[in-house]
């Protein structure tokens, strides 16, 4: 077994499963014409990938997805789906680019795989109602189509630079985490506003009449 390929190969996955999790269908897309195409070899097990009925049916996906996710309440619906959907895609196409090179259990590549989607997808999801929480809903496209441009750059990076691809998905997973912490706060402030009121505004004191004996 070359190491070198090997190496190459889970950190190329990575970047793949990544790519998962921000769009489940683009990187299978882009993984599967890259086959056909003859740009790598995934193999007997996964040439199914290349095939003409599965790249149609990818295809029809993706498009629902790309324009579902900027519309609003659809997104969610996309969301909630996506928890079941971008596991699975991380799991196949980590389970596929390491399957010639590295020669890891099917077993463990497809954990790892799903592991890397579904906390990406994990991440976009919890930070989505603290953008249309600020942005009224305005912003929710522009970052759907941020996260659409992310997965096709992690794609072609993990097949042609993999250790960057890699890289770039660690910072994307600090990224996201670090989003999805504030998003949780926002959301907690909101919450207790709800319960108690606003407060009173900047140079103003807080009306005591109804404490008044």
């Amino acid at each position: 077994m070359d190491i070198s390929a090997a190496v190459a190969a889970v950190l190329g996955a990575f970047g793949l499963s990544g790519a998962a999790g921000l769009n489940a269908w683009l990187p299978l897309l882009v993984v599967g014409v890259a086959d056909r195409l003859g740009w790598i070899d995934l193999g007997g097990s996964y040439g199914w990938l290349s095939s003409t009925p599965v790249l149609l049916g990818i295809g029809v996906l993706l498009v629902v997805d790309l324009v579902g996710d900027k519309v609003p309440v659809l997104d969610s619906v996309l969301h909630a789906i996506g928890t079941v959907i971008a596991p699975t895609s991380g799991a196949i196409l980590f389970t596929a680019d390491t399957s010639l090179s590295a020669h890891l259990p099917p077993v463990v590549t497809a954990v790892l795989g799903a592991l890397v989607a579904g906390s990406v997808h994990a991440g976009r999801t919890v930070a989505r109602p603290f953008v249309t929480g600020t942005t009224a809903g305005v912003g929710n496209p522009v970052v759907s189509t941020a996260e659409d441009g992310t997965a096709l750059v992690l794609t072609i990076l993990a097949l042609v630079v993999p250790v960057v691809a890699f890289v770039a998905i660690l910072i994307l997973l600090f990224g996201l985490g670090w989003t999805a912490v504030r998003a949780r706060r926002w959301l907690r402030a909101r919450r207790q506003r709800r319960r108690t009121g606003p407060g009173p505004r900047s140079g103003e004191l807080p009306d005591t009449r109804r404490f008044a004996p």
